[in-house]
């Protein structure tokens, strides 16, 4: 590993490994109004959401890194102590690339970018139509680190109303397909959180797994198992006794299948389609086959049941590969 301290390094340098190992960041857009009643609008990437009662959010309009100017929003902020801020989806992400060019304070960025302006309930600063989630906010209270070029103004706002798109919401909660966020990474890169990126992680059982140090020997000394398989096996209440396994075993035997077949060929098939229940029962019913072999195949066939969700039967099938 590379190891730094801050002070051995430039400001752009600490920037860069900041903006690389923070992420993926939120991005808030965020709208404010001057004292002359000019509208400014403005991405920031460091921003997130803080506490829900009452719900505070915060974002960094931090100083310029080539002089330490401060910000037109840090300025209207000192102004009027208001703002919208809005979540940045993928549909209007090359408009916030032009709204984040600094342009001098008289411009309108909702102009720039071509962004829609709307009235907000509560707040002068305007909402933009684009965005299917908007916040409008009250400033709580800005705290400064530092004088010089990327030092951070941290702008704490409570939330005081939101308006959220209809359509983004599946069985209750906003859906990551449906409001398709976009992030921000290091350099040019960004990050798009919807489809293949999205998995779920169930919660930790409220009565408790079993934890990590609770599995048996033989699957955390596994060349198949994962850190993160592991911790997914850990996250059981209970481990299925023998008997559990045993029974399981024969329901397994007892299946019957179309197109079902007992070879080498078709088990690689049956691990490349994630077949794991007949790539079980072919495990279970080949004879006279090397143990060491038949036991690393059971513990692919455990590995897939798991990725795939199915948590009971790869603990089933991961404690018959300790019994070959």
């Amino acid at each position: 590993m590379f190891h730094y301290e801050p002070k051995d390094l430039s400001v752009p340098e600490v920037h860069r490994l900041l903006l690389g190992g923070v992420g993926p960041r939120p991005i808030a857009l965020v709208s404010t109004i001057s004292k002359n009643g000019i509208l400014n609008l403005s991405p920031f990437s460091f921003f997130n959401a803080f506490g829900a009662n009452p719900p505070i959010i915060a974002f960094s309009p931090s100083r310029r890194g080539r002089d330490g100017s401060l910000k037109d929003t840090y300025n209207n902020l000192q102004e009027a102590p208001e703002c919208v801020v809005q979540a940045v989806t993928y549909e209007m992400v090359e408009q916030i690339n032009l709204a984040s060019a600094e342009y001098p304070p008289e411009v309108n960025e909702f102009e720039k970018s071509g962004l829609t302006p709307i009235e907000s309930d509560l707040v002068k600063p305007k909402r933009v139509k684009e965005s299917p989630f908007q916040m409008e906010c009250i400033l709580r209270d800005i705290f400064s680190y530092g004088n010089g070029g990327a030092s951070a103004n941290i702008a704490v706002c409570e939330v005081v109303k939101f308006h959220i798109a209809e359509d983004i919401f599946r069985e209750g909660i906003i859906h990551p397909d449906l409001i398709n966020l976009v992030a921000r990474m290091s350099g040019e890169f960004y990050t798009r959180a919807n489809g293949d990126s999205i998995f779920v992680i169930k919660r930790p059982n409220q009565k408790r797994g079993i934890s990590y140090d609770q599995l048996p020997n033989f699957m955390k000394q596994s060349h198949v198992f994962s850190a993160n398989n592991l911790a997914k096996f850990a996250n059981v209440t209970s481990i299925p006794t023998e008997e559990d396994a045993a029974k399981f075993i024969r329901e397994i035997e007892s299946l019957k299948f179309e197109n079902f077949e007992i070879s080498e060929e078709a088990i690689k098939r049956y691990e490349r389609d994630k077949e794991y229940i007949k790539m079980l029962k072919a495990l279970i019913t080949l004879k006279n086959q090397n143990k060491i072999i038949v036991k690393h195949r059971l513990e692919i066939c455990a590995k897939i049941a798991l990725e795939s969700g199915d948590t009971d039967f790869a603990w089933k099938a991961a404690l018959y590969s300790n019994t070959k």
